[in-house]
């Protein structure tokens, strides 16, 4: 036998992943996010993909159609603390990438102050202005959280901090982003909110009135 005649096996061709974008779909409307570290959130327009801010809705919608498997290959080109930060969260991922995405420097103070990041992401809302991603950076290099709290038209106190790190889910809910603002700011729910060993969404929708009967 010819030991020329057999042919010896190739080498198998190493697969390189490809750095992917996470789509869905709301109210008939496709959107996507594109990879790390670009991270642009665009919409389809015909056969184009345009910058856009998706609303509220479009990233609720997101939190249960993008599924756990195209996270797993979008977090893969994800730098490792910016990943483990993105998979703390559940419902929120999306807007937490926009935030580290656009505020980078401030990955560590969300790590300890885990509900920033839902207020943080909410900044347009609670300032009824459009969003500047400029601005919020400056203001944390320039006066830290304490000033990133007053910016937000928040108490710029450690009681509001305690408060904030006491809620049982840091991903706050859009529909009380503006109520929990408020109650920071009445003594008398601020007290009681401060003695709540776990602040639940039911407490943030109450009333101060409500909160104090």
């Amino acid at each position: 036998m010819n030991l020329l005649s057999i042919a010896s096996p190739r080498p198998r061709r190493k697969l390189l992943s490809i750095p992917v974008a996470l789509t869905w779909t709301h109210a008939s409307t496709s959107y996507r996010v594109t990879p790390w570290p670009e991270v642009s959130f665009e919409r389809r327009s015909g056969a184009e993909w345009i910058p856009t801010v998706p609303p509220a809705e479009a990233f609720a919608t997101a939190a249960s159609a993008i599924p756990e498997s195209a996270w797993r290959c979008y977090l893969e080109f994800v730098p490792p603390d910016e990943r483990a930060f993105l998979l703390r969260h559940r419902h929120m991922r999306l807007q937490a990438l926009r935030v580290i995405a656009r505020c980078p420097g401030m990955l560590a103070v969300l790590e300890e102050n885990p509900a920033l990041t839902a207020l943080v992401a909410g900044h347009s809302r609670l300032r009824g202005e459009p969003e500047s991603w400029g601005e919020v950076a400056a203001i944390h290099e320039r006066s830290g959280v304490f000033g990133l709290l007053e910016w937000l038209g928040m108490p710029a106190s450690r009681q509001t901090l305690g408060v904030l790190r006491n809620l049982a889910d840091p991903e706050i809910p859009a529909s009380v982003i503006e109520n929990l603002r408020s109650l920071l700011w009445e003594p008398r729910a601020l007290f009681i909110l401060q003695r709540l060993p776990r602040i639940t969404d039911r407490h943030l929708s109450l009333s101060s009135h409500a909160l104090a009967a």
